[in-house]
C-alpha cells in the first residue's frame, strides 16, 4: 500500500454542515469531522445505498447501522440534495423543545429536514411529539440508530419511515478512508506508516471509520508523525481499557462478545459479558444481541438456539437483575458451544439482492383464491397438496416461470447437516444442496 507514504496536500471541501446547535467546520475540529465526505465519491462503503437514495425523491427514513459506518454523512448527502433546510439534533442533548422549534421552522418553510442522531435515545413521548409533523409533511426526518428500530423506535414513527440497514466498513473501504485522511488533511501531512502499522489499525476499527481516523490523529499527535506498531498498541490498550456504556467502546465490548461467541469460545465470551454486567450495561441489550446472534450464526445447525436465546430475553424480562446474570450466562454458554452455520443469514442476503434486479411474478398454482372471481382467473389451479402424496411430498414448481435460483446453502453442521440430507433427497429441479 505505497499510499501510506504519500505527503499530497490538497484543499478540503466542506467537511462541515449547518445545525441549530453545531459550530462550523474548523481545523481544530476532531480529524473524523474534517474528513466528513461532501462528494458520493468520497463516500465509502454502502455506496449502493447511497447511489440509491441519492436517486430518490427524498423522504422520511431510519438510517440503521454499527458506529462509523457513515449514517450522519449519508443524511447530509441527501440534505443537501434536496435543496431543502436541514437542521441536525443529537438525542442525547436535544429533547422536545428542539424538535418544537426545527417543526415550527418547517411549518414555516413549508418543509426542512430534520436528522436526529441516536434517534433510539428518544423516550415514547419525544417520539409521539414528531408524529403529526412527519405525517403532515412538515418535516421530513432521517433518524440514525446504531440500535435495531424495531425494538426502539415506537410503530407508528416506523411506519411513517423507510428503515434502511448501513453495513460496518470493508477491509478495503478502511483503506481508501485512510488513504484519503493521509492525502488530504493538513495534520496528516508527512505521516507516514507501514502497511503492517497500517492493517493493524484498521483491524482495531472493526469497520468503524470514525474510531479508526479516532487513534490515527491520537498517534500521530503521540509520535510526531512517525506512527509505530508501539505507539499504536499503546494507544488501543487505553482504548480497551475504558467501557462506557453510552459511548464507541460500548460497540467494542459487544463486538468482542459477539465474536467470541462465533468463534466458539465461551470463556471469552462470559469475560467481556462480565465487563458488560459491572459497567451497569443495559441487560436486555446483550440478550436481545444473543438473539439476533442465535438465528445469525446458528441457525439450523442448533434450531434450538433460538429458542434459548428467546427465553433468555423474556426470562431476563420478568426476573431482573442480579440474578439475570445466570440466565445470560446459561445462554451466552449455549450458544457460544453450539456448531454454527450462517447459512440461513446468507440466504436471505441473497435472496434480497437477487430481487433487486428481477420481478417476481407468482404462478397460478400458488396464488390465492379465496373469491370465485380468482378462481376463474385461475388461481389456484393446478396446485399439488403435498400431504396428499407419499412421504407428504410431490415434485411442483414453486419458483416464479423460468427462474430456479438456490440461496439456501446448508453446511454440514449439527441439524443443518441432516436437512441438507433430505432436501438432496428431493432432488428438487437440479439445485445442488
Amino acid at each position: 500500500m505505497p499510499w501510506f507514504g504519500d505527503s499530497i496536500r490538497i484543499k478540503n471541501e466542506g467537511m462541515g454542515f449547518l445545525t441549530m446547535q453545531d459550530s462550523l467546520f474548523t481545523q481544530d475540529s476532531p480529524l473524523p469531522h474534517r474528513l466528513r465526505p461532501s462528494r458520493p465519491e468520497d463516500f465509502f462503503g454502502n455506496a449502493k445505498l447511497l447511489e440509491r437514495l441519492m436517486s430518490q425523491r427524498v423522504h422520511s427514513m431510519i438510517l440503521y447501522g454499527p458506529p462509523g459506518c457513515g449514517k450522519t454523512t449519508l443524511a447530509t448527502m441527501i440534505a443537501e440534495k434536496s435543496g431543502l433546510s436541514f437542521v441536525a439534533l443529537s438525542a442525547v442533548s436535544s429533547g422536545v423543545k428542539e424538535v418544537r422549534e426545527a417543526i415550527d421552522q418547517g411549518k414555516k418553510l413549508g418543509k426542512l429536514v430534520l436528522f436526529i442522531d441516536e434517534i433510539h435515545r428518544f423516550s415514547k413521548a419525544q417520539q409521539d411529539a414528531m408524529l403529526h409533523a412527519v405525517e403532515s409533511g412538515w418535516i421530513v426526518l432521517i433518524g440514525a440508530t446504531t440500535e435495531n428500530p424495531s425494538f426502539e423506535v415506537i410503530n407508528a414513527l416506523l411506519s411513517r419511515c423507510q428503515v434502511y440497514r448501513l453495513e460496518a466498513l470493508s477491509k478495503n473501504d478502511l483503506e481508501k478512508v485512510l488513504a484519503r485522511a493521509i492525502a488530504t488533511d493538513p495534520f496528516l501531512k508527512n505521516t507516514r506508516l507501514t502497511s503492517e502499522v497500517a492493517d493493524a489499525l484498521i483491524d482495531f476499527a472493526a469497520g468503524d471509520a470514525r474510531k479508526m481516523l479516532q487513534v490515527m490523529e491520537l498517534a500521530v499527535g503521540h509520535n510526531n508523525r512517525e506512527i509505530t506498531r508501539e505507539t499504536l498498541a499503546e494507544i488501543t490498550s487505553d482504548f480497551a481499557r475504558r467501557y462506557d456504556r453510552a459511548g464507541d467502546n460500548h460497540y467494542d465490548f459487544i463486538s468482542a462478545f459477539i465474536k467470541s461467541m462465533r468463534g466458539s469460545d465461551p470463556d471469552a465470551a462470559l469475560l467481556y459479558m462480565a465487563c458488560m454486567i459491572d459497567a451497569g450495561e443495559d441487560p436486555l441489550f446483550i440478550a436481545r444481541r444473543m438473539v439476533i446472534f442465535a438465528a445469525e450464526d446458528i441457525g439450523n445447525a442448533v434450531p434450538q438456539a433460538l429458542q434459548v436465546a428467546v427465553a433468555a430475553f423474556q426470562a431476563l424480562e420478568r426476573i431482573g437483575m442480579p440474578e439475570g446474570r445466570i440466565i445470560l450466562a446459561q445462554a451466552a454458554t449455549f450458544l457460544a458451544s453450539s456448531p454454527k452455520s450462517n447459512a440461513s443469514y446468507r440466504a436471505i442476503n441473497s435472496a434480497l439482492k437477487f430481487i433487486d434486479q428481477k420481478q417476481i411474478s407468482i404462478p397460478n398454482h400458488l396464488r390465492n383464491a379465496p373469491t370465485e372471481t380468482q378462481r376463474k382467473e385461475g388461481a389456484g389451479q393446478g396446485y399439488k397438496y403435498p400431504h396428499d402424496f407419499p412421504e407428504h411430498f410431490v415434485q411442483q414448481d414453486y419458483m416464479p416461470q423460468g427462474m430456479n435460483q438456490q440461496f439456501y446453502e446448508p453446511t454440514d453442521q449439527g441439524h443443518e447437516s441432516r436437512l441438507k440430507e433430505r432436501l438432496r433427497s428431493l432432488g428438487r429441479n437440479g439445485r445442488k444442496y
